[in-house]
């Protein structure tokens, strides 16, 4: 039987849409955007219409969206980026964060640190939530930026962004939020939110890989961490991306046209599969099942069972997921969201994420896979 891949958290194949909007940028309209001659403006032409449709679909304005490499280097632009400006500016740089964070924001915060500054790590409930009163606390310091995940990738635990993003503005503090889980997947407005800055992808969302955007408010200072020719508002220089950034703007449109009616699929496969798992394996943990979650995501936690081998042996039985983020290359550990959430407490786990083309039939021989798989490494506690 064909294999089934539920890890489209970890990235998703490129939609036909996509590739067939990019493909004039990769032959015949290949000028570079800063070029004067007929080919450089329709380039031009076709980056700012990019913008420009990005810039609609998420409520922004067109001046807001800065093209990147990805969500990678907008986290770290928008974080890095503040640091330095607050720096130059004569203040101390001090990132306040969460412990649930993408490796992306709590590294380059661990740099701002490394260089003089501070970094504050926030707590969060065992559901996954952040602890707003840490948050409070935190923001009473004067930092130069809060940042904080929209939707998180492991979980799928939604943190109420726009509460903090008030929270922060109440301080005269930016905020940032990765956004790369979110787009597409619950409701995602740039102006409604409050926030200084956001990071987007779009590998996550049927787009070409190593495209993305930082959205930041023009009122936002921050620094450049590239320096060169002073494209992208001087943010990020570099001859741009054409192809590129016609695929996100497609990825984004449909992403967030289709986020309602994709919500509501993953959410039925969502339950079918955390309902059924319940009831055939003893002692499974749905993480973040108290708090508000995006549907496209189900972690599971099994007992008794080494996380490794659970995901190499799912993956023979021809079942492709993931025991955490798709990336920490190379990490051996555990989950470092699931340890901030449940401490010693936390076990092997298992991340189903659900793409537009799962089916309810994925989901029954996921359930199917995953119980025998399980019940083979770990027998069932109840006839032990």
């Amino acid at each position: 039987m064909e294999p089934i891949y539920l890890d489209y958290a970890a990235t998703t194949p490129l939609r036909s849409e996509v590739r067939a909007a990019m493909d004039p940028y990769l032959d015949a309209e290949f000028g570079n955007p800063s070029s004067t001659h007929r080919w450089g403006r329709a380039a031009r032409a076709a980056l700012e219409e990019s913008r420009a449709r990005i810039a609609q679909a998420l409520g922004a304005q067109r001046q807001d969206v800065v093209f990147v490499r990805g969500g990678t280097e907008s986290d770290n632009l928008a974080i890095l980026g503040r640091a330095d400006a607050t720096h130059e500016a004569g203040g101390v740089p001090c990132v306040v964060t969460v412990a649930t964070e993408h490796k992306a924001v709590l590294d380059a915060a661990g740099a701002v640190e490394a260089r003089g500054g501070r970094a504050i790590v926030l707590p969060v409930h065992p559901s996954g939530l952040v602890d707003l009163d840490a948050l409070d606390e935190a923001l009473d310091t004067k930092p130069c930026m809060v940042s904080m995940m929209w939707v998180n990738n492991e979980t799928g635990v939604c943190q109420p962004i726009e509460e903090v993003a008030r929270r922060a503005a109440e301080h005269r503090v930016a905020m940032h939020t990765d956004a790369v889980q979110a787009v597409g997947k619950v409701p995602v407005h740039f102006e409604d939110a409050g926030v200084s800055c956001m990071s987007i992808t779009g590998h996550k969302i049927y787009g070409p890989k190593s495209t993305g955007a930082l959205l930041v408010r023009r009122e936002t200072s921050i620094h450049a961490r590239l320096h060169g020719g002073g494209q992208e508002r001087g943010l990020r220089p570099g001859t741009q991306d054409v192809a590129g950034a016609v695929g996100l703007a497609t990825a984004v449109e449909l992403a967030v046209a289709e986020q309602e009616s994709l919500q509501r699929h993953y959410g039925a496969l969502r339950d079918r599969l955390e309902s059924a798992l319940c009831e055939a394996i003893a002692d499974l943990t749905i993480h973040g099942r108290d708090a508000p979650r995006s549907a496209h995501v189900s972690n599971v936690g099994v007992s008794g069972v080494d996380p490794a081998i659970l995901t190499i042996s799912l993956d023979l039985e021809g079942l492709a997921v993931s025991g955490g983020s798709a990336c920490q290359s190379g990490s051996a550990g555990g989950s470092h969201v699931l340890s901030a959430m449940l401490g010693d407490a936390a076990s092997a786990a298992i991340r189903f994420s659900y793409g537009r083309t799962t089916t309810s039939d994925d989901v029954d021989r996921a359930i199917e896979i995953a119980t025998r798989v399980v019940r083979r490494l770990r027998p069932d506690p109840a006839e032990a």
